[in-house]
């Protein structure tokens, strides 16, 4: 379970019952639990003991038991209630709760889940009164049977606003959870409220409608009696849909019959704005049928019982006995009263808004319902016919509905009924009838339910204000299995099903969250998905089709019934998981359904009729043309009925009737589902809050619960299959600290003394328990544990606790034990001691000389006189030391005391400071007080001026709705003219219908054609069977020429229509043409009338702007402009028809030519056929003529349908003609419009050439801008250097960038639409270029008015400074006093020390002594008093101070806002540094290609090297060839030294052949490194390919970007649009506004200046108060002197210092005073300087407000500028979008222009006020004594007026604030332009140096290709050279051998031939060649001898 409250401490008390000990109220009882019954030990000690646990019990569902034995799977147990032994199954066991999870109040935080502890908890809580639990996410009530004072108001109270967890479980706690989830997430909500019948789900929904109509009012703290008319018509909904809705059932007196879903709307500050009502399910049978002891819906009985004797007479009413529907009667409901509610509902339908008429009607069709059942229907005697004997009941039923009677006894008895395309009256049976009459009373009271509903609805929703969002309310059935389940059971399990799921899948994902919250792993399970099988069973389509689309797919069918579509479902679904066939099979239409809660046995029987709901056709199509409208609007969709002929093709099985089409009508399963997808997809946007309904008993008393019925409907509630969840995860969660401080006991020892972290210490405790890793998950802040893991934690700490108990009990005794045998000992030994004492004085008592001894003993002390006297002196010296040390300490106490009072003085003085700094504080205070009031006055007299101006405002615009009724007035007559020309459309379309009615006859006529040849097919072929019957022949024969008369007859007829359509078509024709031509030269007069009005357009804004007085003939003129729109739009849709309507005639012509080609056909078919097969007969001829006779009566009457035809098309005609002559008219006048507009038009071209001079200026201005701006950019480029250092915000950014990648390419997409819509904009580039002109001339406006802004805020901030220095002035003249009172104070008290010196003589210490603890006394109460003053001057001190810290608290939130605004700032940079890191990013990139391309260019090039250095060893080969050749020649022409050089040539033999080999792997080191360059050379092309893609792709990704950018901007350049024209019209208002405030600020710039005037004075009245305290310090002088003269003797001294304090007394009365008259100039001067500071702090900020304006449209303007220049570069789409962005600007400088208008306007008001304000001030100086009453008024008015400037200052700074955001828009719009631009360029820069790269790269490879070609025709070179230089090696050889053996052989003639040889050249080398073989090895072998 997610979002569950963690585990409690067991001492812990509950929410609220914290507060106080006291004894619960009432109501709290009901609510609260008692926790003294919790925390007893005594249960705590039961439960360790015995090892309780759960058994099942039939009486009780489950008992509680203690384990006594085990023997393997069986276990005994004890009852706990009667010590009975039972023996139970080990599974059948469930664990017991601890008793500290006794009644608590979330059953998910209990830690054995399971149905006995859930079951348990309820059963106590409910007897004890607690209704109200929550398992998890559910809140589970049951019904008490009893009123609970529980739904107070009190109690709402203490439910608002308050937690889930900190209040008990309520429904007002779900309702408050709801709402303020619903007020602070912005997320709608969900109450779902499920339970059977009785459980109390309507109380509960009336519940929440009650508590959230009291929190969410609309109508707090209003006095009008109006308000609040939507919260009580929301509650007064519910009696009106209980009354028509609800019923008496067995289980529930007042039961609802229909489902309901309550959304109720709350706009955005949270009041209820609306709400609206959705029903499903209505049991509309109960209207026909109850059982014996339930009701029908409670409307009859009320209506029956309260109606009075006039209305029972309208509505023919009777008795209760007399209605068969009623079937049991009057049935009364007790404590209910049906006349009292019968007035209630009347009440509530009026409150409702219901009219009288409505009600009557509402109850006529009630009393219809009731008289429909008394319609009584009869048997014929030999037929099944029914008959109406007594019709008095169907006479009521049709004059309350308003039909004719006969009408309907025959749509009953005998309706029409439609039999393929033949309409037949059908006779209906007894049963047939009932049935029909049965329907149609379900049929009429649904929908009298349905349009109550709508007509509430309609009252609910209150389109004024718009819903923010919405907390919904679903009423509506829970699971049910009865014994007999049909219809309305499957639908309504089919919902909880789907209820059921919304509920797992919430759990899930709230499940989710909470772990994923605290890191913990575990297998998520969507446990939704549980029950997808049994819903796709029921609502699944097709591949298979489920329940809902069978049955619907077996409406279809003829044949079909009950039995065929269970069979069906029973093949199709038969091996699904949930569907199953009942064991025994009682009827063929039964099946079963395995749902979550159980399985459920349906029958099927009439479930076909169920879903088709048909009804008698003929009775709703007369209740549609009833006399009554109400009936009338009941029956709308008449047409969509499934009607009778339907249900006669499924009953009349024998009938071959063709199936009905799909679509016709709309089943009820499917509308049903349709219905619940929807309210499903509400409930999946809402946040669910799930309400469980249980009903205890089903005797309805109060107080008993019957388990096994409770346990059921927890099983389908869903609450048990959310208990399985809970165990499925960790249900059980605590915080780190609780779980610390509850189970530290259990492992003491492990954790380490001092501080750990929480975390750590659980993790060591669970360490130490060893718990297993699966039954537990440590989270972040806490941890999770599987069900029963806490209750085995709990035994174990009861366990230890009980260990640790007994031992400290054991101390405890053990030491009291040892205290009392202590304390016995102590007291036997103090017995004896007394004993032995008492033995003793018994035994002396009668002794005599003890006696003597007790009366001598007193005598002996008169011997110790002396001793007592030397005792006595000895105490005299010591009281004599002790005196001297007296009055040595009496001395320094003296001189501590002067001390003290020197100290004290220094403290008066201090005191007396601060008393004036506080009094000036207060009379500062109270004057400004004074002056705000006086103020107030003059703002209240400003604001009746400003009401007059509004009147006279009002007046002028009652004039102007004069002038617009003059409008109206024309256009209505435009619109008559409007009206007669769609009434000739009407008429038109009225002949068109005809004439498609004629066609359908036409091809009615064919389909009968097609069928009589079919017949008479049939027939030719029997004559050929049956030639001998004539008399079949000759029938045939007559049908047969039937039909060719037929035939004949309408291919007359239709060539008669042809040729008459034919003219008419040409007529259209010409009519058409003509009205094309019209229609141009209409089209060329609305264009040139657009062009002017375009024109008038920009003309028009222009007189706004310079002529204000002008403003209503402006209006006038618009709206006669819109007008003229109009009238020219209708005219082209007018056109638009006929030229439509034109080509219907023409597709109509061409088909009609198309039948008569297809007629002509058939007809010269018929008549070849019919002259082959009719023989010349008498009864043939004759046949022929009546057929003739028959065929010319048809042409008759074709003729006549056609005269009547053609007089339709003439009247057409004319009417055509009329509204061309209309069409004229209405040109003209617009041709003299034209006129008119060309006049004005001529007149502001004259102002346009004026405008151009102006331009020209504007555009020098421009260039100067221009300069600004590069100066900007240098600034810019600094401020880019700065924010370098914020590179951590670059994840944000990344994803900011990602969404503007998005919105770039909606920008794009918009782009490329723009283009498409450039060409339309092109005439509005002209009226655009006028308004660029105003625009610029605001401009101009605009920066004037900066520069007096500039002046007035420097004027501002001087007369800040000079009142800033005012007051140091007076703070320093302040101090100058209060210094000279501390001197004087000084001066007094050292006067007093002086007396007291002089009259401290020796003599008079005790008086000296007394006077100063008096004196002590005395200075004591003074220093409390001062302190007691100081104390309150310290307050006010800090008050002050607060006031301070308040004001500098808001000059730091004023600093916020602008840090705020630099780091928006900061962010935009940041952004154009994270593009700059992405440019320099592929920048990196590109030069790493670079380096690889050079990598590879320098390895082909030292390729090329090689192969050069291989050419020049080939090339020295070569020569080494050659010259050994040259040495073989030499060797061989050497005849005589042969011999001697043999071994010379077998060396160069050698060393040829090392040479060769050396060559040959040259050759393939060199061959090898050709390859290897080829290959590199290969993969340098395949790299170069590889990077031209990328190149390429990252082109096409950032020309994308771009385009997406465009596309943003085009889409913020409209909202700008959108914006500009809001702020336009806020502009209109302000001008107006501005003239009504500018008088009312010269008065309050008078009263301003007034009160400068009385600072003025305040001031003076300081100085006078300076010079009193100089007079004050000359007295003081004197006091001086009278000191002096004191100190001649000490008695005078003292009667003068006596004089002296009374003078001071009267002297600190006088400064007293003083002070007051000081602290009231004080409190003025500090009023008016707080005024003059809000207006410096006013306009300090309006200044810096208007400095960031400046800087920022400086800023736009310059940027805008560049990206223009850029943008042209860049593309032509870019140089469009710029214009427009342009434009834009263009319009915003005009607003801000007039913003910056009406902040002027605002300033002078202002100057005005100050004016006024000083006029005020002399009015009052002049008539103070007498107008006091006046003043006041004045200062009301002042009020009024400052709080409507605050306001006014409140929208400006509102509008100021939207200018930002849109000025900031703007700017971040650009930065991405000038981004994009900067990119794109960058990128073009990289394509192109790629580009260049590549064609270097493709030459130097071309290069290398060239090489390596001639590297390689080198190589072929060598390798043939190779190849000779080989052969002639060989041909050498074998010449050598040959030479060889002829020496061997030693034959000097071969030496003599050798030279011949020789000589012969070539041949002697071929014949040596031939013996090559053998002369080497003899060479060898020769070689090996030597």
């Amino acid at each position: 379970m997610a979002t569950i409250s963690e585990l409690k401490d067991a001492s812990g008390p509950p929410p609220l019952a914290k507060m106080s000990n006291k004894a619960p109220t009432e109501d709290e009882k009901f609510l609260f639990v008692d926790k003294d019954f919790l925390n007893s030990p005594m249960a705590q000690a039961d439960w360790a003991a015995k090892k309780l646990v759960w058994i099942p019990s039939e009486r009780q569902g489950f008992e509680a038991a203690s384990i006594k034995e085990e023997h393997g799977d069986e276990v005994l147990v004890e009852l706990a209630d009667n010590a009975k032994k039972v023996t139970v199954n080990k599974d059948d066991i469930q664990k017991m709760n601890p008793p500290k999870f006794s009644k608590v109040e979330d059953m998910a935080e209990l830690t054995c889940l399971n149905e006995a502890s859930v079951l348990h908890n309820l059963r106590e809580r409910y007897f004890s009164g607690l209704i109200y639990t929550y398992s998890g996410l559910f809140c589970v009530v049951v019904n008490p049977y009893k009123m609970l004072p529980i739904y107070s108001e009190k109690i709402i109270d203490m439910y608002k606003g308050k937690k889930r967890h900190e209040v008990p479980p309520h429904i007002y706690a779900i309702a408050d959870n709801a709402y303020r989830n619903m007020m602070q997430d912005r997320e709608d909500q969900s109450i779902l409220c499920t339970g059977e019948s009785g459980a109390g789900k309507t109380e509960n929904t009336k519940k929440v409608i009650q508590y959230l109509a009291l929190v969410a009012s609309s109508h707090k703290g209003k006095k009008d009696s109006s308000a609040g008319e939507l919260e009580k018509q929301l509650l007064q909904a519910n009696p009106i849909l209980e009354a028509f809705g609800n019923a008496k059932t067995i289980k529930n007196d007042n039961s609802s019959r229909f489902g309901k879903f309550i959304r109720i709307n709350f706009d955005v500050t949270g009041y209820i704005v609306g709400a609206n009502i959705e029903t499903y399910l209505l049991e509309k049978s109960r209207c026909i049928r109850q059982a014996k002891t339930e009701r029908a819906f409670h409307i009859f009985y009320y209506m029956i019982a309260g109606a009075k004797d006039k209305l029972k007479e309208d509505l023919l009413l009777e008795p209760f006995s007399n209605y068969r529907f009623l079937s049991a009667g009057h049935v009364q409901i007790s404590g209910q009263q049906d006349d009292e509610l019968f007035e209630e509902t009347m009440e509530a339908m009026n409150i409702m808004g219901f009219t009288e008429e409505e009600r009557t009607d509402i109850l006529k069709v009630c009393s219809t319902v009731m008289q429909l059942g008394n319609i009584e229907f009869k048997k014929e005697r030999n037929q099944e016919q029914a008959t109406m004997p007594d019709n008095t009941a169907a006479q009521k039923v049709c004059h309350l509905q308003g039909i004719n009677v006969t009408d309907f006894t025959r749509a009953i008895l005998t309706p029409r009924i439609k039999v393929g395309r033949e309409v037949v009256q059908k006779a209906q049976t007894k049963e047939q009838a009932d049935f029909a009459i049965e329907a149609l009373a379900k049929a009429i009271f649904e929908r009298l339910f349905r349009w109550i509903l709508g007509r509430v609805n309609k009252t609910l929703d209150k389109t004024k204000r718009q819903g923010a969002s919405f907390l919904g309310i679903l009423d509506i059935a829970g699971f049910e299995i009865f014994e007999d389940n049909s219809f309305e059971q499957l639908c309504i399990n089919y919902t909880n099903e789907k209820l059921q799921q919304l509920f797992n899948h919430t759990m899930f994902i709230l499940e989710q969250e909470e772990y994923q919250r605290e890191g913990i792993e575990w297998n998520f399970i969507d446990f939704g998905l549980d029950l997808q099988p049994c819903i796709e069973l029921i609502e699944r389509p097709n591949n298979p089709p489920g329940i809902l689309a069978l049955l619907d797919e077996e409406c279809w069918f003829p044949k079909a019934t009950d039995i065929s579509f269970v069979e069906k479902l029973m093949n199709t679904q038969g091996s699904h998981v949930k569907f199953a066939k009942p064991k025994q099979l009682k009827d063929k239409t039964e099946f079963s359904i395995l749902h979550y809660a159980g399985k459920v046995d349906y029958n099927a029987t009439a479930w076909l009729t169920k879903n088709m709901d048909p009804l008698n056709d003929n009775v709703t199509a007369l209740l549609n043309n009833s006399s009554s409208q109400f009936v009338q609007d009941l029956w709308k969709d008449s047409d969509r009925v499934v009607g009778l002929d339907t249900i006669a093709k499924m009953t009349d099985s024998s009938a071959g009737g063709s199936k009905t089409k799909k679509g016709m009508f709309r089943t009820v399963g499917q509308l049903y589902k349709e219905s619940l997808a929807k309210l499903m997809t509400t409930l999946h946007n809402t946040q669910p809050n799930f309400v469980r309904c249980i009903i205890p008993n089903h005797e309805k008393r109060a107080g008993k619960l019957d388990a096994h019925l409770v346990l059921e409907q927890l099983r389908c509630n869903g609450v048990l299959e959310g208990i399985r969840i809970c165990r499925q995860g960790f249900p059980n969660r605590i915080v780190f600290q609780e779980f610390r401080q509850r189970y530290e006991i259990l492992a003491a020892s492990a954790i380490p003394k001092g501080f750990m972290d929480g975390k750590q210490a659980c993790c060591l405790m669970i360490k130490h328990l060893d718990l297993d890793p699966n039954l537990y998950r440590i989270g972040q802040s806490k941890i999770f544990f599987r069900t029963g893991v806490l209750a085995q934690l709990e035994e174990e700490r009861d366990l230890k606790i009980t260990v640790i108990i007994i031992a400290f009990q054991a101390q405890a005794r053990g030491f009291l034990a040892r205290k009392a045998f202590a304390k016995r000992q102590q007291q036997l030994t103090a017995m004896k001691v007394i004993q032995r004492n008492c033995a003793a004085y018994l035994k002396l008592r009668n002794w005599q000389w003890w006696r003597l001894f007790t009366k001598v003993k007193p005598l002996l002390q008169v011997t110790r006189q002396e001793e007592e006297m030397s005792l006595k002196e000895d105490e005299l010296n010591r009281a004599k030391e002790v005196a001297t040390k007296f009055e040595s300490e009496l001395k320094e106490i003296t001189l501590k005391h002067t001390q003290i009072v020197e100290e004290r003085n220094a403290l008066q003085e201090q005191l007396q400071a601060e008393t004036e700094l506080y009094a000036e504080a207060e009379e500062m205070r109270v004057r400004l007080a004074a002056k705000k009031q006086e103020l107030e006055e003059i703002l209240h007299e400003m604001e009746a001026r400003l009401d007059e101006e509004e009147e006279r405002a009002q007046t002028l615009l009652l004039d102007k709705k004069k002038m617009q009724q003059q409008m109206q007035e024309l256009e209505e007559h435009l619109e008559e003219e409007e009206d007669a020309r769609q009434k000739l459309q009407l008429e038109k379309v009225t002949c068109e219908g005809k004439i498609k009615k004629l066609e359908d006859d036409i091809l009615v006529m064919e389909d009968q054609n097609n069928k009589l040849l079919k017949e008479r097919k049939l027939m030719e072929e029997r004559i050929a069977d049956f030639s001998a019957n004539l008399a079949e022949e000759e029938e045939k024969s007559k049908n047969l020429t039937k039909l060719k008369n037929k035939h004949e007859s309408m291919i007359s007829d239709l060539e008669v229509r042809l040729k008459k359509e034919e003219k008419t078509r040409q007529e259209l024709d010409k009519a058409k043409r003509k009205l094309e031509a019209e229609s141009n030269d209409l089209q060329e007069q609305i264009a040139d009338l657009q062009a002017q009005i375009a024109d008038l357009k920009a003309q028009l804004a222009k007189k706004e702007e310079e002529l204000q007085n002008a403003l209503s003939r402006l209006e006038d003129e618009t709206a006669q402009k819109n007008n003229a729109l109009k009238k020219i739009r209708e005219l082209e849709g007018h056109i638009s028809d006929l030229q439509e309507d034109l080509d219907s005639e023409r597709a109509a012509r061409n088909k009609a030519e198309k039948i008569k080609r297809d007629l002509g056909e058939e007809l010269e078919a018929l008549k070849s056929e019919l002259e082959d097969t009719l023989d010349t007969t008498a009864t043939q001829q004759e046949l022929r003529a009546k057929r003739e006779q028959e065929v010319t009566l048809l042409k008759r009457a074709i003729d006549e349908e056609n005269r009547t035809h053609e007089a339709q098309i003439q009247e057409m005609r004319q009417k055509h003609t009329q509204a061309v002559e209309e069409l004229t008219e209405q040109l003209e006048q617009s041709k003299r419009v034209k006129s008119n507009l060309e006049k004005a038009k001529q007149a502001l071209e004259k102002e346009t050439s004026e405008l151009t001079i102006e331009v020209r200026s504007l555009t020098q201005a421009k260039q100067d801008g221009e300069h600004k701006r590069k100066k900007l950019e240098g600034q810019v480029a600094d401020l880019q250097s700065r924010f370098s250092d914020s590179e951590k915000q670059k994840a944000e950014l990344g994803e900011r960038c990602s969404k503007i990648t998005v919105e770039l390419e909606s920008v794009t997409n918009l782009l490329n639409e723009a283009e498409g819509k450039n060409i339309k904009l092109s005439k509005d580039v002209t009226s655009l270029s006028s308004q660029l002109q105003d625009t610029q001339e605001l401009l101009a406006e605009e920066t004037r008015q900066k520069l007096q802004i500039s002046t007035k805020l420097r004027q501002a901030e001087d007369d800040k400074n000079s009142l800033q220095e005012q007051l140091e002035e007076e703070m320093e003249a302040k101090r100058n006093v209060e210094r000279h009172v501390s001197t004087l104070n000084i001066q007094l008290s050292d006067a007093k020390k002086k007396v007291e010196e002089m009259t401290g003589n020796i003599e008079l210490l005790e008086e000296g002594k007394k006077r100063m603890q008096r004196d002590l006394e005395a200075a004591n109460t003074q220093f409390e008093e001062k302190a007691s003053a100081f104390d309150k001057l310290e307050k006010t001190k800090n008050r002050l101070q607060q006031e301070l810290e308040d004001t500098l608290m808001d000059l730091d939130n004023q600093r916020q806002i602008v840090s705020n605004l630099e780091k928006k700032q900061k962010k935009f940079d940041q952004m154009l540094a994270e593009e700059k890191s992405i440019s320099s990013k592929y920048a990196d990139e590109r030069d790493r290609a670079e380096a690889e391309a050079r990598e590879k260019e320098t390895k082909a090039l030292s390729l090329a090297r090689a192969l050069e250095e291989a050419q020049d060893a080939r090339e020295e080969l070569e020569r080494a060839n050659k010259a050994l050749r040259v040495e073989m020649e030499d060797l061989i022409s050497s005849k005589d030294d042969v011999g001697k050089n043999v071994h010379e040539l077998e060396k160069s033999k050698r060393g040829l052949e090392a040479q060769v080999e050396e060559m040959k792997t040259q050759l393939e080191e060199l061959e090898d490194e050709l390859q290897a360059a080829e290959d590199a050379k290969l993969r340098l092309e395949v790299n170069m390919q590889a990077l031209k893609a990328q190149f390429e792709r990252d082109l096409q990704g950032r020309d994308e970007m771009g385009e997406e950018k465009k596309r943003q901007l085009v889409k913020q350049v409209r909202e700008l649009e959108t914006e500009l024209e809001d702020e336009r019209k806020q502009r209109a208002q302000a001008a107006a506004a501005k003239k009504k405030l500018e008088t009312d600020m010269k008065d309050l710039e008078g009263q301003i200046e007034t009160a400068n005037k009385g600072r003025d004075e305040a001031i003076k009245q300081l100085r006078k108060l300076q010079g009193q305290m100089k007079d004050y310090q000359r007295e003081l002088d004197d006091a001086r002197a009278a000191r002096e003269e004191v100190l001649s003797t000490a008695k005078e001294s003292e009667r003068k210092a006596k004089s002296l304090e009374a003078e001071l007394m009267q002297l600190q009365e006088e400064l007293a005073a003083a002070e007051r008259a000081r602290k009231q100039a004080e409190a003025e001067r500090d009023e008016l300087s707080d005024e003059l500071a809000s207006n410096s702090s006013g306009k300090s900020a309006l200044a810096d407000e208007k400095r960031r304006l400046e800087a920022k449209i400086t800023q736009l303007e310059e940027e805008l500028e560049e990206e223009q220049g850029n943008m042209e570069i860049l593309n032509d789409r870019l140089r469009k979008s710029a214009q427009q962005v342009e434009q834009l600007n263009n319009e915003l400088q005009t607003e801000r222009s007039t913003s910056q208008k009406n902040e002027s306007a605002r300033q002078q008001m202002e100057r005005q006020n100050k004016e006024l304000k000083a006029k005020l001030q002399e009015m009052e100086n002049q008539v103070k004594s007498k107008f006091k009453s006046s003043i006041s008024a004045l200062e009301a008015k002042v009020a009024q007026l400052e709080e409507q400037l605050e306001q006014e200052n409140r929208d400006k700074q509102a509008s100021a604030k939207s200018m930002r955001q849109k000025d900031k828009k703007l700017k971040d719009m650009m930065i991405q332009l000038e981004d994009e631009r900067k990119q794109s360029e960058q990128y073009k820069d990289q394509a192109e140096k790629a580009n260049t790269r590549m064609k270097q790269l493709k030459r130097q490879l071309e290069e290398s290709e060239e090489e390596s070609q001639r590297a390689t025709a080198a190589r072929r070179k060598l390798q043939r050279e190779l190849d000779e230089a080989t052969e002639a090696n060989d041909t050498m050889s074998r010449e050598v051998s040959s030479l060889k053996n002829k020496l061997r052989r030693g034959n000097e003639p071969s030496f003599s031939s050798a030279p011949r040889r020789m000589g012969g050249g070539r041949r002697v080398m071929e014949d040596a060649s031939e013996e090559d073989g053998d002369s080497q090895n003899d060479f060898n072998g020769t070689k090996s001898s030597e």
